[in-house]
């Protein structure tokens, strides 16, 4: 889609109101006018902070599927030492998560992104570097970011039609450049306040404490600190059993969503996979 062509957003559509409404206040009553712009620029402030708001762009934040189900999902990774620690603890239990990995990363450890995509995980985009202010930087900048994680996933036989931002934050900076590289951006309803695995400590229980279906939870499988793995393979495993102890299920984000939201691009090939000179070379997943 051509990011022109695009509809009005929530945050375009209450900017002109506010700009109408400041007119017409001004004519009888200026020192009024002054609300509906301190409002606009209030919900503008406050909009970044909840995932789940579409005032800037469309976002997904939870399922539609109106059953008693959930979605794990795992930012910033692939790490060479957490993420194959996951992958076993998802694979024993016969769970399916979706990873929002870095294109970086991605680069690094294509034998992970394979190991993911055999194991029946959806991957999505967390953008090349995990720029912390991404969210600020002109389109060019983020529609590279973004891109150029797409042609790394490429070149490892996937292809993906979902984003979401470093940190979680949306701001109207991403409109133009999801629309113009037609994906969609998915957030999340839960999350811990792990600070990306540098805090453990609840995580599973401050999860827990609302929790519902259809929600979308935000988790990291980035190293955890000090060599804490045991603690946050433990956490985990507490998350799940709660979980399974509410009546609810795990499952993969397709089925939440009721969409195929990634594909391989040759289901029969090999996975490919990138030698230390950076050229693509073929490796046989066993």
């Amino acid at each position: 889609m051509n990011p022109r062509q695009r509809p009005y957003s929530p945050a375009e559509k209450f900017g002109f109101l506010a700009l109408a409404l400041a007119a017409l206040l001004w004519l009888f009553a200026p020192v009024l006018a002054i609300l509906p712009l301190a409002a606009f620029l209030i919900a503008c402030l406050l909009s970044p902070f909840f995932p789940a708001s579409c005032f800037f762009l469309p976002v997904t934040s939870k399922g539609n599927s109106g059953q008693p189900w959930v979605c794990l999902s795992f930012d910033d990774g692939p790490n060479e030492f957490s993420t194959p620690l996951l992958l076993k603890f998802l694979r024993e239990r016969g769970l399916a998560a979706t990873f929002f990995v870095n294109g970086d990363k991605a680069r690094r450890f294509p034998e992970l992104i394979g190991q993911m995509a055999a194991d029946g995980h959806t991957i999505g985009n967390h953008s090349k570097s995990h720029d912390n202010f991404l969210m600020f930087r002109g389109l060019r900048r983020i529609v590279a970011e973004i891109d150029e994680t797409n042609h790394i996933l490429a070149q490892l036989g996937l292809e993906t039609a979902i984003f979401r931002p470093p940190v979680g934050i949306v701001t109207p900076r991403y409109a133009a450049a999801i629309a113009a590289l037609g994906m969609t951006m998915v957030t999340f309803r839960r999350r811990p306040r792990d600070l990306g695995n540098r805090r453990l400590h609840g995580l599973a229980a401050g999860i827990l404490s609302d929790i519902r279906g259809d929600d979308i939870i935000l988790l990291h499988d980035a190293l955890p600190r000090r060599g804490a793995l045991a603690d946050w393979l433990a956490e985990l495993d507490a998350l799940v059993s709660g979980i399974g102890e509410r009546g609810l299920q795990i499952v993969s984000l397709d089925n939440l969503l009721g969409k195929k939201i990634m594909k391989r691009q040759n289901p029969g090939a090999d996975i490919l996979s990138f030698d230390l000179l950076g050229k693509a070379t073929k490796d046989a997943m066993s």
